[in-house]
């Protein structure tokens, strides 16, 4: 075989393979609309963050001081590829450490020593019912 149709082969099997993942709802069900924020009294802040969990490619799970669950919903597929042991990264401007809205948090996943910039959708906080029905696998 030439070396330019089995470029064409792989290539073809990646936007194949992407589309699928693309396709792939999550286990949460649908995303929040994007620009969901959170209403005052559950903005959270940045140091309170204790773990969390990668959900699929557009979903983190993370707990907040082990008294809250939020869905924070990532743009593109930002998360394909990383898993939960992944360090993230929070940043907020100098001055501030309150997440309400998603322009409040600047995301990143660090996988080995290198950060990919996610740009951050949504934030939820997941009501008790909501949590239940997420499988404790991905339970941060």
């Amino acid at each position: 075989m030439k070396p330019a149709i089995i470029a064409l082969a792989v290539l073809g099997t990646a936007a194949v393979a992407t589309a699928a993942l693309a396709a792939k709802e999550s286990p949460l069900g649908p995303a929040p609309p994007a620009g969901t924020g959170l209403p005052k009294g559950q903005c959270i802040r940045s140091h309170e963050i204790r773990n969390h969990t990668v959900a699929d490619h557009q979903t983190l799970l993370i707990d907040v001081n082990g008294s809250a669950t939020y869905r924070v919903t990532v743009g593109g597929a930002c998360l394909g590829g990383a898993v939960t042991s992944d360090p993230i990264v929070t940043r907020q401007p100098p001055g501030s450490h309150i997440i309400c809205k998603p322009i409040d948090m600047d995301l990143a996943i660090s996988k080995n020593r290198f950060e990919r910039q996610c740009i951050v959708r949504s934030i939820v906080k997941l009501s008790p019912e909501e949590l239940a029905l997420v499988p404790k696998k991905l339970r941060p």
